[in-house]
């Protein structure tokens, strides 16, 4: 691929997420074409595949990312497949945004981190698309030049009108606190010592096997303590809040203030966001524009990530393997982490630099 081509990208795994992709580097990315298309419905493959006419179908997804049209992978498959597809990608030498998680358990991303290490090339970039989002850049760059004082607490709700049935407890913490995890990562600039997950009363929308609501409470390495709220059958709308208290003042971030209304017999309010589209929008083309951008500059040889690259998936993952066993355990759980200086260069717990608007 030279400088002047449009990156060709596979996209592995085609549902609500991967259809979502394409039809962004469809009609709102600049600089890349969907080339295959693979998802394990042949079905659904073909329906998403008609929006992208010059793409070709392919139902093995190892097929999918060595076919020689590719020179990038989107992996937007189930969660449990990420690590061996995104390893298979970096073996090939081809770069690879990864949505999260990098992996379901810790090893599996630490092997992807070592081996990226061992090419010398960053190729991993994992989804944690709030580091786009412009209202979380904004909370970022008040901490950072200090406008809040010391942070001291942080309080994050993400909640979820509903979840496919197959959802369960781990699949909370893997799938939804893990947007937490890394966004204390990414706005404290700091590593997550130690996880406690607690168990509330059950929501009686929540399918049998489902903990909703948890309660969960981060350490950080300097002793800051971040709460999290995880309700995904609220059965209300897509929230995602977070606070930041500091020593001088504190900020928060999503609180859907747009249209504000007074009606009879005394009411007001507005309209909560009804899923993550319509929050997220914006900072998923954001994050996939960049993407591409990096991938592109880097071309054969260079790094591929603009944003949290395969630590940051690590880090992450390691966070998350605690907090499974803090579920079952009810008890408070050090996070089991390699130190960052023994593992090459992949990534930091900050974020790439802001892009002009």
């Amino acid at each position: 691929m030279s400088g002047t081509e449009d990156l060709r990208v596979a996209v592995l795994g085609v549902g609500v997420m991967g259809a979502d992709h394409v039809d962004r580097i469809n009609r709102r990315i600049s600089g890349a074409r969907v080339t295959v298309i693979s998802d394990v419905s042949a079905e659904r493959a073909a329906e998403v595949g008609a929006s992208a006419p010059d793409a070709q179908l392919v139902v093995d997804p190892f097929e999918a990312i060595a076919v020689e049209d590719v020179d990038a992978v989107l992996l937007a498959t189930p969660s449990a497949v990420h690590a061996e597809q995104a390893l298979a990608c970096v073996n090939a030498g081809k770069p690879v945004l990864c949505e999260k998680p990098l992996a379901t358990d810790s090893e599996s991303a630490l092997e992807i981190v070592r081996r990226e290490a061992e090419l010398g090339r960053r190729l991993v970039q994992v989804g944690f698309m709030r580091r786009f989002d412009h209202e979380h850049q904004r909370l970022k760059s008040l901490i950072d030049a200090g406008e809040l004082g010391q942070p001291l607490v942080m309080h994050c709700v993400h909640r979820n009108p509903a979840v496919p049935p197959q959802c369960d407890s781990a699949a909370v913490i893997w799938n939804s606190v893990v947007h937490e995890i890394d966004a204390t990562r990414y706005l404290l600039s700091e590593e997550v010592m130690a996880i406690t997950v607690l168990r509330p009363t059950p929501s009686s929308h929540a399918e049998e096997g489902l903990q909703d609501p948890q309660l969960v409470i981060l350490e950080t390495e300097t002793g800051r303590m971040v709460d999290i709220e995880a309700f995904v059958t609220s059965g209300v709308g897509y929230e995602v809040r977070t606070e930041v208290v500091g020593e001088r003042g504190s900020a928060m971030i999503g609180l859907d203030v747009g249209l504000v209304r007074r009606t009879d017999p005394g009411r007001w309010g507005g309209q909560i966001t009804p899923g993550f589209r319509e929050r997220f929008g914006q900072a998923y083309d954001n994050e996939v524009q960049r993407w591409v951008d990096a991938v592109r500059a880097g071309g054969g040889t260079g790094d591929c990530v603009d944003g949290p690259g395969a630590w940051d998936g690590y880090a992450a993952a390691a966070v998350c393997t605690a907090g499974i066993r803090s579920l079952e355990t009810w008890d408070r759980i050090e996070v089991d982490m390699v130190p960052r200086s023994t593992v090459g260069g992949s990534g930091s717990a900050g974020v790439a630099p802001e892009q002009p608007e």
